[in-house]
Order: C-alpha cells, then structure tokens, then sequence
C-alpha cells in the first residue's frame, strides 16, 4: 500500500520545501528514516507558518500616516505639543486670521446697528421726524377734514429725501427742513415742516409744522413765536440773523 499522499500536498504549496520533498521521497525507498523526514517537514511549515503570521501582524499593527497640519487643513485634532515648529506655526496663523475675522464682523455689525438708529430709531433722525409729523397730521381734526379717514392717509417723500434738508445758520444753530405728500380718500396735499435744534441743546424745535391742500386754506399745526429779548438781540443793523 502506498503512503498518505498529504505530505506531498503540503510541500507542494511553498517552493521552499523542495529539499524536503526529496529528503521523503528518500524516506519511502527507505534510505532515510522516517523520524527525520517528519521533524524536517514539521520544521519547514511550522518556520514558514511564523513568518506568515509575522507578516500579517506588521501589516495590520501599521499606524496610519499622520497628516500635515496646515492654515487650510489644520482642525485642532492633534495637540499643540505634538505639533512641529512650522506647524505651529500654521496654527498660528489660522487663529490670527480668524480673530480678525471675528473682530472685523463684530466692527460691521456695531456699524449697521449705530446706523439703524442714527437714521431711523433715534429721534434725531429724518425718519424719526417724518413718522412724528405724519402722525400729527393724522390727529388733527382740521387736516383730516379736508384729507378724509385718517385710517386712510397716507404719506410719501421725495425720491431720496431730495426736499430733505439739515443745515447750520450763522449762530450756529442746527435746522431741519422737510416737505413730503400726503394723500387721503377726499384730498391731497403737502406738508412743511422746519425744526431747529436751539444752541446747546439735542432736541428739534419745531418751527413750522402746515399742510396745503390745493383750493383751501393753509393748516398750520406749529408754528414758533419769537421769545421776548430774543429777537432784539439777534436783530443788528435791522437784519434779523437766523
């Protein structure tokens, strides 16, 4: 009967073990022992079994490659202590421009808001003024006559506050002039505002505050009284200065 043929099987995978595939041919003629044959073929595999599984440990114990840090790649997953010098270097960088950016948005907001309310919450403002005097026309009892329902008037200015004028007299005093239309269900008109800001002072004074509607007489709302000694002493050589 002849031998397994498994041996065989096994020294036929590795191209190494040629020697002992010879070495068991000589074994079944019987001019070498079989003792020796078998450890020389347990020898070869176990030898060639280690060195595949050392392989495959080395190849799947590898670390990843770390990546560069740099301004556009930089997302602070690796800590500054692990970081090289030109590393740091990027990182530094990117946090400067950053708080730039930061600071820059912070700057424009501040600037939007600043003037949200110089130009329409505060009441200095031409808008402030403008809604303060629609409202007057609405709760006078004579302008709403010739214009209508004051749930109906409505108001519009010039194209960009073209008749919209802030300007300093002699003296110094601050003026505001203003004319914008008003529409109701029975007529239209205009309405004439001048405000003034005394010396020393933050607040419009108004100076004349009218409305016109075409075919009836002039509604005047406000309008200023020269105070006593003020005129005099403004008045030199007959020339009233404002």
């Amino acid at each position: 009967m002849l031998p397994s043929t498994a041996p065989y099987q096994l020294l036929l995978r590795p191209s190494s073990n040629r020697a002992a595939l010879r070495r068991l041919q000589l074994q079944h003629i019987g001019l070498l022992p079989r003792s020796s044959t078998t450890t020389t073929i347990t020898t070869g595999t176990t030898a060639a079994s280690s060195l595949s599984l050392r392989k495959y440990a080395t190849t799947q114990g590898a670390a990843p490659k770390r990546r560069n840090v740099t301004v556009l790649s930089d997302d602070g997953r690796y800590e500054w202590g692990e970081l090289s010098g030109r590393e740091k270097v990027a990182r530094a960088t990117q946090q400067s421009v950053n708080f730039v950016v930061i600071i820059a948005g912070a700057v424009l907001t501040g600037g939007v808001f600043y003037l949200l309310f110089t130009e329409v919450f505060s009441p200095n403002s031409k808008t402030w003024q403008f809604e303060k005097a629609v409202e007057r026309i609405k709760d006078d009892a004579r302008c709403t006559d010739l214009l209508g329902d004051r749930r109906e008037i409505k108001a519009y200015g010039e194209n960009t506050w073209s008749r919209t004028s802030v300007y300093q007299d002699r003296l110094g005093r601050e003026h505001l002039k203003m004319n914008f239309h008003v529409e109701g269900p029975l007529n239209s008109g205009t309405v004439f505002v001048h405000m003034m800001k005394p010396l020393n002072e933050h607040h419009w004074e108004y100076q004349l505050l009218a409305l016109e509607v075409p075919g009836h007489s002039r509604v005047v709302l406000e309008e200023a009284r020269e105070k006593p000694g003020v005129g005099q002493a403004l008045k030199i050589f007959g020339i009233k200065w404002r």
